[in-house]
């Protein structure tokens, strides 16, 4: 009988590797805490028009790359392609808008795209993210890319940038498009192409085409036409990053991939990523909560790619397969089977007052398990056997120093005060 595998594109994490992306994850996490925002838990799957009037049909991702079925009861459901658009609509259906705001959330989670799986581009990936609603000062703006560049460097990562733009209000948009549009008109594009860009022009500053990104070098762009609310913010941003000591380098044409993005837009790059450089980026998104049947409130987020952030963290040597990973704070090795029992009941005993603790089970020599406790990672190890359970004392060997200390075996406080000091 075959085996059965994951399906094609899936990223998929195991020991040891998992710790790393663990590591990863984590410091994404710490940073978005760090900064004031709490954890939202979101379904994995929602209405299909919430990413369809949410992210935009001109979007890759809406109209080539989710994973949209009906239930049993009929209804068109899509796996969650990106973040925001499912905070949007848990924002509204609870009220939170109607409390304290700016209303500050984190999540974390898989997410599904139905991609031409390669390096860094997968059908399910994994992302972190955070969203800041309701107030729409430059500030914020700057606070949520600080809390990207902060998890960041935590990781250890140094070889990345920072791209910096502004898409403006809708009046700044507006003016934009009826140049924009003109000028679409004079180009040799395709019919598929052209309609793409009737639904939204500036898609076609996002095209992988060769001969469309020629075309468009001499495009209108969007920052010229900022007016003078839109510039004064933007400025205001570029001033803050400066004094929060962040690099960037300002980008005009760059284009998200996803439709609801307004004024301050971001993205993160790394150098050595290859085709699929971007590691994370969001920006405002005015407008959306409205769109999506809430009252009219400015936003701001990112996702950061957990994926992407730790194919960069490999690249630049940071990670290995022994760390960073939790620490284990002791390994218990019993000398034979008669203090087998004794040995589990201590490792039981250690864990309920917050100690971790593993313990080498099966019929191991002690050579063999003296190098399972070396693989643990673990700070301490202690061997117990029939002299140890007869004096009710054990020695515990730190396993960087090799140096020993002598504890009482039925002593918890003890074990506690010298594994947690």
């Amino acid at each position: 009988m075959s085996k059965i595998q994951s399906p094609k594109g899936v990223s998929e994490y195991f020991p040891p590797r998992s710790q790393n992306f663990e590591f990863v994850r984590n410091c994404m996490m710490i940073a978005a805490k760090n900064a004031g925002y709490s954890m939202m838990e979101l379904p994995v799957f929602e209405d299909t028009e919430l990413f369809v009037r949410g992210v935009g049909e001109s979007t890759d991702v809406v109209s080539k790359e989710m994973y949209t079925f009906e239930d049993r009861g009929g209804r068109s459901i899509t796996l969650r392609p990106e973040g925001t658009a499912g905070v949007m609509r848990s924002v509204i259906e609870h009220n939170l808008d109607k409390g304290q705001l700016p209303v500050k959330v984190w999540y974390s989670g898989p997410f599904f795209r139905a991609e031409r799986p390669q390096a860094g581009r997968y059908r399910q990936f994994y992302q972190v993210g955070i969203e800041a609603i309701g107030a729409d000062d430059p500030e914020i703006d700057a606070e949520v890319i600080a809390v990207a560049y902060r998890a960041f460097k935590a990781i250890g990562l140094t070889n990345f940038r920072l791209d910096l733009t502004s898409l403006g209000d809708a009046d700044s948009r507006a003016r934009h498009r009826v140049d924009l549009v003109a000028f679409i008109k004079t180009l040799a594009l395709d019919d598929a192409t052209l309609e793409r860009a009737a639904i939204n022009p500036l898609r076609l500053f996002d095209d992988k085409r060769e001969e469309v990104r020629q075309m468009m070098s001499a495009a209108p762009l969007l920052i010229d036409y900022l007016n003078l609310a839109s510039a004064t913010h933007f400025e205001k941003v570029q001033s803050l990053l400066r004094a929060f000591d962040i690099p960037f380098t300002v980008n005009p044409r760059m284009v998200r991939g996803l439709d609801y993005y307004t004024g301050t837009t971001f993205e993160f790059v790394h150098e050595g990523l290859g085709a699929q450089s971007g590691i994370g980026g969001g920006g405002r998104y005015d407008g959306l909560m409205a769109d999506l049947g809430g009252a009219n409130l400015s936003g701001i987020g990112f996702g950061l790619g957990i994926d992407r952030v730790l194919l960069a963290a490999e690249a630049e040597g940071l990670l290995s397969d022994e760390s960073p990973r939790d620490t284990l704070d002791v390994f218990l090795i019993a000398m034979d089977q008669s203090t087998k029992e004794a040995v589990a009941l201590l490792a039981n005993s250690l864990r309920n007052i917050g100690v971790s603790a593993d313990m080498a089970y099966g019929d191991r020599a002690l050579k063999g398990a003296m190098k399972a406790a070396d693989k643990s990672g673990a700070r301490f190890s202690v061997v117990i056997g029939e002299d140890e359970m007869s004096s009710g004392a054990v020695k515990l060997k730190n396993m960087d120093s090799g140096e020993s200390v002598s504890i009482t075996l039925s002593d918890l406080n003890a074990w506690k005060g010298v594994l947690l000091h």
